[in-house]
């Protein structure tokens, strides 16, 4: 029981301190004067309907900006790979499912720059991949990365806790091969008490990532909102919308997972129709003032 436990409590305890972490950011990025005195943002409530809505104009930000995109996105695949080799190349097998995975958890500032490009389209801008980096012109830029960094962060703590879980499970002892390690995975009760204890510990963090980032960030970039405004509105958004969020969210891991799995190829179509269709979802939830 104590196996099971642990890893759990582990958890909690790194998210418990990844609050404290936001509260200190907090008072060093508060955003202009006359964000910080604004009255925080109005939250909508969405249904399912909008989700698909928001997913479709993704899609038509996609073939708006296909050749711009692709381009501009290879960079993830070309990481997801170097990932992969580092984990069979340093006996760290482990950790292949965990690396994958955690693209939910940097995906939003991944997508900052399409964000950007969505934004311009909008106002009915030219586009072009180089407007993704309008976004360092930004008043909020700033924040922006604070909020990246403490997602770079996460994504660290919640490769901690693979490893812990894996230790306490399979391990401590690295597998001697791929066929090995997916014997036992599948085959023995450890492996399946990793798989199980594993899946709960990451939901945990994506549900904390989901609630601080998923508006967050257009709502930085569009308004120069202050970090801990848009945190918290976010975090309004998704108590205001728990089911169409908890959809979402779904959406979201289940792309980025299906994307990484054809060699992370997938991830040059994934990534930015998923990247378009959070700005469009951005919009439904926190209405224009």
């Amino acid at each position: 029981m104590a196996t099971i436990r642990n890893p759990i409590e582990y958890a909690n305890d790194s998210l418990k301190g990844l609050g404290h972490v936001l509260g200190s950011t907090f008072h060093a990025v508060g955003g202009a004067d006359e964000t910080r005195h604004a009255a925080p943002p109005v939250v909508s409530r969405i249904g399912f309907a909008d989700l698909r809505d928001a997913l479709a104009k993704g899609f038509n930000d996609f073939g708006a900006f296909r050749t711009d995109v692709i381009f501009l996105v290879l960079v993830y695949p070309v990481i997801g790979l170097v990932l992969a080799r580092a984990a069979f190349g340093q006996d760290m097998l482990p950790l292949l499912f965990p690396l994958a995975s955690g693209f939910a958890l940097v995906g939003p500032v991944a997508a900052v720059g399409l964000y950007e490009m969505s934004r311009r389209r909008e106002q009915g801008h030219e586009i072009s991949w180089a407007d993704a980096f309008g976004v360092v012109r930004s008043p909020a830029f700033g924040a922006i990365m604070v909020l990246g960094l403490l997602l770079v962060g996460i994504f660290g703590v919640w490769l901690f806790a693979a490893q812990l879980i894996y230790d306490m499970t399979l391990g401590p002892e690295p597998p001697a091969s791929f066929l090995g390690f997916a014997h036992d995975v599948f085959t023995t009760s450890a492996g399946w008490t990793m798989i199980v204890v594993g899946v709960g510990v990451g939901f945990l963090f994506a549900v904390a990532v989901l609630a601080i980032s998923v508006v967050s960030f257009p709502l930085m970039l569009d308004r120069g909102t202050a970090l801990d405004t848009a945190v918290g509105t976010s975090i309004r958004a998704v108590k205001a919308n728990p089911g169409p969020m908890a959809v979402w969210g779904m959406i979201v891991a289940g792309g980025l997972v299906l994307g990484s799995i054809p060699l992370f190829i997938g991830l040059i179509i994934v990534m930015p129709v998923l990247g378009h269709a959070t700005w469009h979802l951005y919009r439904k939830v926190v209405p224009r003032p």
